[in-house]
């Protein structure tokens, strides 16, 4: 019995961390993940549970946003609406990719997101703004509809994906970017969960509980990200790409 408890506490903070860590970068699903699969879950009853874990994390990380009056709601929905398709798609199709080649590039691309998050930029725009070439809005929406299917159907990395759209395609700060993150990801991720659940892959009991951390950690980092600004997510987003790149490329 005492062992079960300390396991859900481990779970818990666990899933605090990757709260906290994906509201303000991305990756935290490699810290929880792995620890459901540590708790006996195959890897599909492991990807539901933690999607439902995913879907409350981000729905407190907009709440958390929404009472700092940190909220652009149309400008959020619009933007999700463009993912959701993708989203649907990801968690409906089963595409047979190579893991070990999945992993290579996906280190390679997170080092070149933390490397260009430094290299000086124009001012930012806001989101939808005129400004914005015809050829760099497209890009921009193709971009989130990729990253829909990409979160529907892995999760894993999706904020650094989603952050690097929005930073770079849409000229908008990182505070900003956090927030329509957490909205988009709310969005897409619903449909996926709804899929997880009707095909018998969530654990329940460990799902409740890794709810409730990320749940806290994504509440605590949205308020450090409206506190500490562009410094604090960068600081957070360079360490979490740098050790997930570096955990994905030293498996090899």
């Amino acid at each position: 019995m005492i062992a079960d408890y300390a396991r859900l506490g481990l779970l818990f903070l666990v899933g605090a961390a990757a709260g906290f860590i994906n509201v303000n970068a991305g990756g935290g699903s490699t810290l929880t993940l792995p620890v459901l699969i540590f708790m006996g879950l195959d890897s599909a009853l492991a990807n539901g549970t933690n999607r439902v874990a995913i879907l409350a994390q981000n729905l407190f990380g907009v709440m958390a946003f929404r009472r700092q009056q940190v909220h652009q709601f149309r400008a959020s929905l619009r933007l999700a609406l463009i993912t959701l398709p993708g989203g649907i798609a990801g968690a409906l199709i089963s595409v047979r990719i190579t893991h070990e080649w999945f992993q290579r590039i996906l280190a390679l691309v997170m080092f070149g997101i933390v490397i260009s998050m430094f290299v000086p930029r124009a001012r930012p725009l806001p989101a939808g703004s005129a400004s914005l070439s015809p050829l760099r809005r497209w890009l921009a929406w193709l971009a989130l509809f990729g990253v829909g299917f990409y979160g529907g159907f892995i999760q894993v990395g999706v904020g650094f994906l989603l952050m690097a759209t929005l930073y770079h395609l849409l000229h908008v700060n990182l505070l900003i970017v956090n927030m329509h993150k957490v909205f988009i990801i709310v969005i897409y991720t619903i449909p996926a969960v709804i899929i997880f659940i009707l095909t018998g892959n969530v654990n329940w009991g460990l799902s409740l509980v890794l709810s409730a951390g990320n749940a806290l950690g994504a509440w605590w980092g949205a308020h450090a990200s409206v506190r500490g600004g562009e410094k604090t997510i960068r600081a957070v987003l360079a360490t979490a790409i740098v050790i997930m790149a570096v955990k994905l490329l030293v498996r090899f």
